[in-house]
């Protein structure tokens, strides 16, 4: 029976890099929509509360102005988030079929070690 070696690493594709970026980019679109939502939310609670006024109802129309634009903002946050969505599953599509070129090439070609 063969033991490994833990300490050595497998080796690293050439676009690493490239790789992490696109996830890094996809977990801040998906902050953004959560922050779109929040925003949504707030609007929301306070375009009620302002309604639930009895009292200012002068105010009404900026109650209906935030209810809008609720919608409006949410519908921005979603719209944003599936137009990036799609945008970066293309470009990891086209990473995945570069590394498969790479892994071909490699075993196709693979590097001789110099024994010194």
């Amino acid at each position: 029976m063969k033991l490994k070696n833990p300490f050595r690493t497998s080796p690293v594709p050439a676009n690493t890099r490239e790789i992490l970026a696109l996830e890094r980019t996809r977990l801040a679109n998906e902050r953004t929509l959560l922050a779109y939502i929040r925003s949504s939310l707030y609007l929301l609670i306070g375009g009620i509360a302002v309604l639930q006024l009895k009292d200012f109802s002068t105010l009404h129309s900026v109650g209906y102005l935030a209810l809008i634009s609720c919608v409006i903002f949410l519908a921005i946050g979603i719209s944003r988030f599936l137009l990036l969505k799609r945008k970066l599953f293309k470009w990891k599509k086209i990473l995945g079929e570069e590394l498969l070129e790479e892994s071909l090439n490699e075993k196709e070609h693979p590097k001789e070690i110099s024994k010194e």
